[in-house]
Formats: structure tokens, C-alpha cells, sequence
């Protein structure tokens, strides 16, 4: 079973797919993109791709040291989420030659379900009271929200309080609802213990990336100040990107993202780490179908994973679902906020390939928007 050939298909609203096919017939799929970066990343795995033409589609391992090792030069956002991708498809090929889910070759399932939250608000986060309520609606019991627009590294008091305020109309309506708020890396440390100790009242489910990853030495000082639980790590790549931080302390909670920090295996690697050292873990995927199979997958056979991050109506997907790519939506139909087993074999997921190919002829030009402070200085978006 020898890969004969890669595909790469750039469809909207931002999403980079990949086909791998072998000599004997199987295709597998995965989803190679780093969000902006998209003709980047597809360069990167034309490069990888060339080296694996004729390689073993099930010898996963040995491929991931093969296009992570011997380049010379590794890591990255780019070059890991092209390996990312094209081992996302090895495991659809594997799992589909042998017949079983992707789960039953790591390790095997911990669990019949996992729970899943919505984004509400947008990267202005604004009417957060009524999206929590259509949430509830909906079944979730967990949301998500941006915590603030930008902000300088010493800013006003006032932005501080509108977070503190979108965060209480949702507790207003929803006094049972599990609240994560992501700083999204636009508060620095000064304004971020501010933040949190203002948040601390509303028993927040977890804050994510209250400072940037690079200064990941801050968490510890964060943790020592306050209690809500400190998620990250959408930004940091590999299991080399994590050790330090978890040696390091303050991190409750990692959120590896299996399109970016090398894949499903790498991925469920550290988790094993996260849960020697008692850390949860809660993926990272604000993408496409495909990349959310694969966290499922990982999910399901990690004791620490505890809920999913999905993006059945976020904002960036305006005009698109993710559940037009696949012919059986029905596995991310979500009952009471959970998301049941996924049971085909491979990631679970059956790629509308029909649709995907009409789709990349729409493409997209899709980049994270540009921020500037008041005064014209870049602000974290």
C-alpha cells in the first residue's frame, strides 16, 4: 500500500483539504492548513508530499521523522501543519484498510462521548447575552467568547469592565452555562492580571492565552494570582513546543490543534504528557470537518480531553458550513452538547468530494484581519 499521489484543494471560507490516494485504491483525507497562510502551507506540502510519493501510507511513524527530521530545519506553524495534513490522511487510509475507527488503533476508546461548545460573538465580541441564549437553545452547555477588542499594553479601565459586562449578561441568562474566554494573545501581562482578577467572580470555565505563548513564563505568575483555570497552546507546535511549558507550570489546561502541531498522533502524544503532569486537554479546531474528525479521534481515546472546540456557526464560516463537505453530517449532530463516537472506519468522516472539487474552484484569499492601537501601533488580533 504505497502513496501514488497528493491532492490539495483550497476551498472556502478558509480551508486547505488533502487527498492522498495509494497504488492499490484507498484514499485518505486530511486538512493541511494554517488559517491565512493557506498557499504557504500547500507549497510546504508539495515539498513533503514529493518525498512520500512511493512510501508506505501506513507506516505513519516512520513518515512523520522522515518530513519532520530530515529537512534539517523543523517546526513551525507551516511546516507542521503540512505534516499535519498528510498525516491525517495516512490514518483515514489505515483505519479504513483494517476496518476500524482511528481511535481503536491508539489505545482504543475512553469514552462513548465528548462534550462540544460554540463560539458566540465574534472578534468584537458584541450581544453576547442573546448568543448565549440561542446557545442554550441549541443544547450546548459550554460557549466561548472573545474577551476584548484591542488593547494597548497599559489600556483604560473602561475596556476592562466591557468584558467583565458581556461576561455577565451571559451568566445573566445562562446561570448554569460553562464560560471560556479567550484573550486571543491581545492582553499583555500588566492588563492581563487586571483582567482575570475582575473575571474571577463569574467562575469562568477556563481563560485562553491570557498572555502570548512566547511568554509562557507568565503563566506561572498568573496562576499564583488567580484561580480560574489558564488554557493555551493553539500556537505552539509539536510535543517539543510543550514540554517546557508543562516543566515550566501555571498551564491547566493545553490546547494542542491536531491541523498544526503534527497530527493525530502527535496530538495524542502530548496528551500523555499533559496527563502526567495532570493537565487536561481541550483541542484547538476552529476549521473544517476534517479536522474536527481528527480531534475527535484523539478525543476519544485521551482520559484528559475533557470538551472540543467546533465551528458550527462561528463567525469566520459566514456563508458556509462545514457539514456541506461531508455526506454524513449526521456525526456532528450534537445532542445536549455532546458529540457522539465516531464509528467508520478512518477519521469517521465520508468527504463530499464532489462538492469539495466545485468548491476549490471558488477558492479563497482568506487572511486574519489587520489591527492597529489608537495611535497606529499593530495590535494582536
Amino acid at each position: 500500500m504505497k502513496i501514488e499521489k497528493i491532492e490539495l484543494f483550497k476551498v472556502p471560507p478558509r480551508w486547505l483539504f488533502l487527498k492522498m490516494t495509494t497504488d492499490d485504491g484507498f484514499t485518505g483525507w486530511g486538512e493541511p492548513v494554517c488559517e491565512g497562510k493557506a498557499d504557504s502551507v500547500a507549497a510546504a506540502v508539495n515539498e513533503l508530499g514529493a518525498q512520500l510519493i512511493g512510501h508506505s501510507a501506513t507506516d505513519i511513524e516512520d513518515a512523520f521523522q522522515l518530513m519532520y527530521r530530515a529537512g534539517f530545519y523543523r517546526g513551525g506553524p507551516i511546516l507542521t501543519s503540512a505534516i499535519s495534513g498528510i498525516e491525517q490522511a495516512m490514518w483515514d487510509i489505515k483505519g479504513k484498510a483494517l476496518g476500524v475507527p482511528v481511535y481503536e488503533l491508539l489505545g482504543g476508546k475512553v469514552r462513548e462521548q465528548i462534550e462540544v461548545y460554540r463560539w458566540i460573538g465574534g472578534d468584537h465580541p458584541r450581544d453576547t447575552g442573546e448568543a448565549a441564549k440561542e446557545a442554550v437553545a441549541q443544547g450546548y452547555h459550554a460557549v466561548k467568547m472573545n474577551g476584548t477588542d484591542e488593547l494597548k499594553w497599559i489600556d483604560t479601565y473602561d475596556k476592562l469592565e466591557a468584558t467583565v459586562e458581556r461576561v455577565a449578561a451571559i451568566r445573566e441568562v445562562a446561570p448554569n452555562m460553562r464560560i471560556a474566554v479567550d484573550f486571543h494573545g491581545r492582553v499583555h501581562k500588566t492588563m492581563a492580571k487586571q483582567l482575570l482578577h475582575m473575571l474571577e467572580p463569574y467562575h469562568l470555565m477556563f481563560v485562553e492565552e491570557p498572555v502570548l505563548c512566547e511568554n509562557e513564563e507568565e503563566f506561572l505568575e498568573l496562576a499564583r494570582t488567580c484561580h480560574i483555570p489558564i488554557a493555551t497552546g493553539e500556537r505552539n507546535f509539536t510535543r517539543w513546543g510543550f514540554k517546557s511549558m508543562l516543566t515550566r507550570g501555571g498551564v491547566d489546561i493545553l490546547q494542542p490543534d491536531v491541523s498544526h502541531c503534527g497530527g493525530i498522533l502527535e496530538a495524542r502524544k502530548i496528551a500523555a504528557m499533559a496527563e502526567a503532569f495532570d493537565v487536561a486537554v481541550a483541542l484547538h479546531c476552529p476549521l473544517g470537518p476534517i479536522a474536527l474528525a481528527a480531534c475527535m479521534q484523539v478525543d476519544f481515546c485521551s482520559p484528559n480531553a475533557f470538551i472540543q472546540e467546533q465551528s458550527a456557526g462561528i463567525h469566520y464560516n459566514a456563508g458556509y458550513d462545514l457539514l456541506n463537505y461531508i455526506n454524513n453530517p449526521e456525526v456532528f449532530t450534537y445532542q445536549d452538547g455532546m458529540c457522539g463516537l465516531l464509528t467508520k472506519p478512518g477519521l469517521g468522516v465520508d468527504v463530499n468530494e464532489d462538492y469539495v472539487r466545485k468548491m476549490a474552484k471558488e477558492g479563497h484569499d482568506w487572511h486574519n484581519p489587520v489591527w492597529r492601537d489608537s495611535d497606529g501601533i499593530i495590535a494582536e488580533w
